[in-house]
């Protein structure tokens, strides 16, 4: 397995928005991390923006939600470690 990144799944540039903070405490906000792959973790910053992503893809199930997430991983989980998607 490739190293691993921590993806903050309430982007940290979002925490001092007023409807963040209303609606995430500070631990929460900080509690909110995901370790993915880089290529996934890559692929989630080029498909949305972090609005969106602290907005409504904000657990581990709503982005696994998202086709375009889920076909992703389900495709890069076929390929060895270390392979690095192009583009």
């Amino acid at each position: 397995m490739d190293a691993l990144t921590r993806h903050h799944l309430i982007p940290r540039k979002q925490h001092r928005r007023k409807r963040i903070r209303r609606r995430f405490s500070r631990a929460e906000r900080a509690a909110r991390i995901l370790w993915v792959c880089r290529p996934c973790h890559d692929h989630i910053h080029k498909h949305f923006d972090e609005q969106t992503l602290a907005e409504r893809l904000n657990t581990r199930e709503a982005l696994l939600a998202e086709p375009v997430v889920h076909d992703f991983v389900t495709w890069i989980a076929r390929h060895p470690p270390g392979f690095k998607p192009r583009g």
